[in-house]
Parts: structure tokens; C-alpha cells; sequence
């Protein structure tokens, strides 16, 4: 068996020592993994076949082949990976997945254990209720039920909230959104605290829609990204110059036109959401740098 000379050998050994473990597992086995979520619309939600579908999983797969032609490989298959809100990052700080495409919030806690790329979506965290409720902003929830979902940061926002100011809010989790929503139909919780356009979302889809408003102030402002492994500088560096690429060619422009303005599935509905102040002045010099 032939050796390689030692020069070429110490080049390859540093070559691999550069390429964070994502990138390795990626080019090994042909294959990327993406996680995605079950009802994060529009961003990221399964339709009745089982397919993911939404925002953040079409940048994803643009993001995905960007790393493929970085690491030229000639095919590189998406696999897809359903994740909570409760086990999204650990599924990603554990190498399950390599990037995790949803709604997830880039904050500083949350920097401890993954990385982010540049955010695709600036929100806030406010309150979906009945209609005929009656509430329009938070001092009217006290003694009443708020639900969110377990592992977001609203749901940690507005438990710090309602110990701050005393509101005497029951604060109940629910597993994932879905099961929030149903909580509220249900009349089991008086209003249901997210971000604002997953609330958006997810009455769009419902046919008694108009039931339900979406009220109040923003309790938050969460720039939301696409989470990667930390520690692994290349496969973040491959993914923040594609998305950098995608917002100056307006490509993430038209994704976004495509979720937020167009009929989406499975209703063909539309959200009507025109893109915020946030998002617009965020992506004149986008970068991964938040101030949270």
C-alpha cells in the first residue's frame, strides 16, 4: 500500500483537524440532516402527508447546498428530522441534526450550548385570545390562565413577568403549539403567549379564524435563526455567507414574499404579513450579532 509523502500527509491531517465534526459526519456519510418542527407556521410545520414545509426549511435546503458545493460533493441528501421546542437544541449540541430550521429565538442563554446564523425573522412575543374576551393587553390576564409552549422564551418571559408584577397569572406549558391552540379553543387558558406570527399562523389555518385576536404590546423581541452545532467554525462560516448571499440577491426576499404574502398550504391561505421595520433595517448589513 502506498504512503503519502510526509508533507502531503501533515496537509490532509490539518485539513481534518479544521473541519468541525458536522462537516465530517456531512461528507461521510452523504447526507445532512435538518430539523424541523411539527406546527411553526409558517416557518417550519408538517402537512397532512408527512412533508416539512415553510420558510425556514426552504432556507435550510438552499443553505444545504451551499455546503455541498463548498465541500463539492456531487449529491447531498436532506434528511429530515421532526424536534420540539424541549429537545430542538440539545438534537443539535448532540450532532443529531446539523442545523435546526424553525422559529428558534438567538439569545445569549441559548449561545451557551449552540451557534446561530443571521436571523431570518424579528418578532415579539404577544397574546392570542377569543375575540370576545375582551383583553387587549397583559394587566387583564391577571387571575386569569395564560398558556405557552414548554422550552420558548416567551414562555420564560412571561413567567419572569407575572413574578415581577405580582399579575397572579396561572402559567401553564403545553408540549407544542398545537396543543396550546387547543387549549385555548377549548376555553381551558384565556390566552395563549408567542410570537406574534406563529399566532398569526396558526389561526390562519383554523376556519372559525375569526374567533380568535391576536392582542397587546410585544412582551419580547426575538430575532429567531437558524441554529447549527457551536464549535464547528467552518460549517458556520459555509452557512452565514450563504445567507448573507441569499438576503443582498434578495432570494431570502422572495422565500419570505412566498410564505408571508402568498396562499401557503395546507389551506391556501394567506397570511398577509408584510415585512416588519426590524427585519428590513436588520438586513441592510445583516450579520449573526444580536443584541440579546
Amino acid at each position: 500500500m502506498k504512503t503519502l509523502p510526509p508533507l502531503l500527509l501533515a496537509l490532509g491531517l490539518a485539513a481534518t483537524a479544521h473541519a468541525g465534526p458536522a462537516l465530517d459526519r456531512i461528507q461521510s456519510s452523504g447526507r445532512i440532516v435538518l430539523a424541523h418542527r411539527e406546527s411553526s407556521v409558517p416557518f417550519s410545520y408538517v402537512l397532512p402527508d408527512g412533508r416539512p414545509v415553510g420558510y425556514a426549511v426552504d432556507l435550510c435546503l438552499k443553505l444545504a447546498e451551499a455546503v455541498r458545493k463548498k465541500l463539492r460533493m456531487n449529491t447531498l441528501s436532506p434528511q429530515f428530522l421532526l424536534v420540539t421546542p424541549a429537545n430542538r437544541l440539545q438534537m443539535v449540541a448532540d450532532g443529531k441534526a446539523d442545523m435546526e430550521c424553525g422559529s428558534t429565538t438567538n439569545n445569549a442563554e441559548r449561545r451557551e450550548k449552540v451557534a446561530f446564523t443571521v436571523p431570518h425573522y424579528i418578532t415579539g412575543a404577544r397574546y392570542l385570545v377569543r375575540a370576545d374576551s375582551g383583553i387587549t393587553d397583559l394587566a387583564q390576564f391577571d387571575g386569569k390562565t395564560l398558556v405557552s409552549t414548554k422550552g420558548t422564551t416567551p414562555l420564560k418571559s412571561i413567567t419572569q413577568a407575572n413574578n415581577e408584577r405580582a399579575l397572579h397569572i396561572k402559567v401553564i406549558e403545553a408540549p407544542d403549539h398545537a396543543k396550546a391552540m387547543e387549549l385555548l379553543s377549548a376555553g381551558q387558558a384565556d390566552g395563549f403567549v408567542m410570537d406574534d406570527v406563529l399566532l398569526y399562523g396558526l389561526v390562519s389555518a383554523r376556519p372559525d379564524a375569526a374567533k380568535f385576536a391576536v392582542v397587546g404590546k410585544f412582551l419580547t423581541i426575538e430575532p429567531l435563526s437558524i441554529v447549527l452545532p457551536k464549535g464547528d467554525a467552518e460549517l458556520k462560516a459555509i452557512v452565514d455567507e450563504e445567507m448573507k448571499r441569499l438576503i443582498a440577491s434578495h432570494e431570502a426576499h422572495a422565500l419570505y414574499e412566498r410564505w408571508f404574502m402568498k396562499p401557503i398550504p395546507p389551506k391556501n391561505t394567506a397570511l398577509n404579513l408584510p415585512m416588519n421595520y426590524l427585519l428590513k433595517d436588520f438586513w441592510k448589513y445583516p450579520s449573526d450579532q444580536v443584541p440579546y
